[in-house]
């Protein structure tokens, strides 16, 4: 497989200086609020106000001066943009605000202009992609850690909000993410493996994926998950690329492999919790059923990945020039 198939995946991308540095002034947020120049990045569960629709070719976050934000239950300091626009140049300061429903409400009524991360990524800038998943991960991560995990203690936010710290016992608590891997298996005809979620509809499919345990490498994940949800073994684990996934704490890390020479194609056995079904699948097979069969979606490393394998966009027929991986 490529990894160049797998550079600019949609959630990857980002146009924003983090400035680390600045977290650590107590007066930050005093700074940014008498600065004209800072923007605010309104969230109100899990979605982020979108400008209106332009001509351009990409969809904006609508990135508001301070006067116009309302109370917020959390704010957190984003950076500075490394590519701007004509209200929102380069350098500007941002700053996420997670508002209440009455105060998003207040905002922008209108709830078709709150948007949702998985399905408007591919819309948006390269800026306003790392900005919105940038945002959401930080976010999530800051509604599930309120307390402090020693005593229990209400925690407090700090360093421009990428700290919670408990006034108890001193303990600072630092942002998490979950690393996930996510695998294409081969066989010795070139097929791909594709499972079917218990919490998805019965026909759609998907890379087989798990989350890596501690004192395990992502490797030693790849053949782990894989035996675990498909009862087979494999080989040969590679690393493709990742992609942040917040939702609500990921990052999905991508692998493909190939199945071990001892193993019989179809001798894989789902789990039958997580994973009720599993089909291997050709190029023209996932072409001929397109209709029926569904895929994930474009925000995903995983239709990165499949794609990769395919030879192009699903939408279109498999080209007969692809080079066939992983074949002994």
């Amino acid at each position: 497989m490529s990894r160049s198939a797998l550079t600019g995946l949609p959630l990857s991308r980002q146009a924003v200086d983090r400035d680390h540095t600045a977290r650590s002034r107590p007066a930050l947020f005093d700074e940014l609020w008498a600065d004209p120049a800072t923007r605010v990045m309104p969230l109100w569960q899990g979605r982020a106000l979108l400008a209106p629709p332009t001509d351009g070719p990409d969809r904006l976050l609508a990135l508001l001066p301070v006067e116009d934000a309302t109370a917020a239950l959390v704010r957190v300091y984003l950076g500075r943009t490394l590519a701007g626009t004509d209200s929102v140049p380069t350098g500007t300061p941002v700053v996420a605000l997670v508002l209440t429903d009455a105060a998003a409400a207040e905002l922008e009524p209108d709830e078709s202009r709150w948007g949702n991360l998985r399905l408007a990524a591919t819309s948006l800038s390269d800026r306003d992609a790392g900005l919105f998943t940038e945002a959401l991960a930080i976010t999530n991560w800051h509604a599930s850690h309120t307390h402090c995990p020693r005593c229990g203690t209400p925690t407090v936010v700090e360093q421009g909000g990428w700290v919670r710290r408990c006034f108890v016992d001193d303990t600072e608590v630092f942002p998490r993410t979950d690393a996930a891997v996510i695998v294409s298996v081969l066989d010795r005809d070139d097929r791909l493996l594709l499972g079917s979620n218990a919490l998805w509809e019965a026909n759609r499919y998907s890379l087989l994926a798990g989350f890596v345990e501690p004192g395990e490498s992502f490797e030693a994940a790849v053949a782990r998950e894989i035996f675990e949800e498909a009862g087979v073994r494999v080989v040969d684990p590679e690393y493709l690329g990742s992609q942040p996934w917040p939702f609500p704490a990921s990052i999905m890390v991508g692998y493909t492999a190939r199945l071990a020479d001892d193993q019989e194609a179809d001798a894989f056995v789902p789990d039958g919790e997580e994973i009720l079904a599993l089909r291997w699948f050709s190029r023209e097979e996932l072409w001929t059923e397109r209709e029926s069969v569904l895929l994930p979606g474009e925000s995903s490393i995983a239709r990165a990945i499949v794609e990769d394998w395919y030879g192009g966009p699903l939408d279109l027929p498999p080209s007969t020039d692809v080079s066939p991986r992983h074949r002994t």
